[in-house]
């Protein structure tokens, strides 16, 4: 496998790299694989692009990929279960992915944790977290510190997350692992400096090949008209199953362009990863939509809005 270091780049290198300075508005997360889940409640089917997903232009991305996206759960028994793996590699192959192009397990690990030629631990912790806010479902809980005793959560289909010291946002918040790790995606940042340094170019090329670069226009202007709260309207006004019928509102990270930028993202980094991503959106309580939308920091305490996720 060529490798990134040297002086001049070759034709594949600098298209890996264009790729990179695209991906200024999704957050990559890689980090340990332990306790993944690999049932899942769908799979994907050959079919055309929905012809209403209840999301608009550009929250729905692409309409030639919008089937491979999440879609909304039909029952309560539903919210927060993983894709598994079937389903992870359907969407993987449908999207232009190949687990055979993606980073090598010495890779992998050795960007999770900070090593490799120009490695930092400080990058990779951002990426960890990322990773673990990503893919917060069944299984995977997130602790947070609150008066003193550590609360589980579990959130990644409603496009929330609980801070460490348990704030309630999006995770594409201004202040969420996940939004901060755009600086590391910027044209010669981090990311794309360690891959080029590190042999990673086979994996980039394929990135660079599916349909990542379709999405990320659509999630930059996604995350640019949201506001604090970094909340997505839903627009079909109704709930299927057990679930009340309400205005829905779901987390940035579960409209179509930005969930599939990141499936890309995490596949590519590793496939068992993009696994545990949410299989499917449910819609975020309305009593908790109106205090985020209402919060000036797009915040509120977790557990003053916990038992409405129960």
């Amino acid at each position: 496998m060529p490798t990134f270091g040297g002086t001049e780049t070759s034709p594949r290198t600098s298209r890996c790299q264009r790729f990179f300075d695209l991906l200024t508005v999704v957050a990559i997360s890689v980090a340990t694989a332990a306790g993944l889940l690999v049932t899942g409640p769908r799979s994907v089917q050959a079919a055309s692009p929905p012809d209403n997903t209840g999301f608009s232009q550009p929250f729905s991305g692409t309409p030639r990929y919008l089937y491979l996206a999440p879609t909304q759960v039909g029952a309560q028994g539903q919210v927060n279960r993983p894709l598994g793996q079937r389903t992870a590699d359907d969407i993987a192959r449908r999207f232009g992915l190949s687990k055979r192009d993606t980073l090598t397990t010495a890779q992998y690990r050795l960007l999770v944790t900070g090593q490799g030629i120009g490695g930092d631990p400080g990058a990779a912790k951002l990426i960890r977290q990322s990773l673990a806010i990503l893919t917060n479902t069944a299984g995977r809980p997130l602790y947070a510190k609150i008066n003193g005793r550590w609360i589980p959560s579990v959130l990644a289909s409603y496009g929330l997350f609980v801070t460490g010291d348990g704030l309630l946002e999006s995770p594409a918040n201004a202040q969420a692992p996940t939004r901060k790790i755009n600086a590391l995606l910027v044209p010669n940042g981090y990311i794309g400096t360690w891959c080029r340094a590190n042999g990673a170019t086979r994996a980039l090329a394929r990135l660079y090949r599916s349909g990542d670069p379709a999405e990320v226009a659509f999630g930059n202007r996604s995350q640019q008209i949201s506001g604090a709260a970094q909340l997505v309207a839903n627009n079909k006004g109704a709930v299927r199953g057990d679930l009340p019928r309400s205005a829905v509102r779901v987390g940035m990270s579960m409209a179509p362009s930005i969930w599939l930028v990141n499936f890309a993202l995490i596949y590519t980094v590793n496939p068992r990863l993009a696994a545990a991503m949410p299989a499917a959106w449910a819609p975020i309580p309305p009593v908790v939509a109106r205090a985020l939308l209402a919060s000036p920091t797009g915040q509120v305490p977790y557990l003053r809005f916990a038992a409405a996720f129960r």
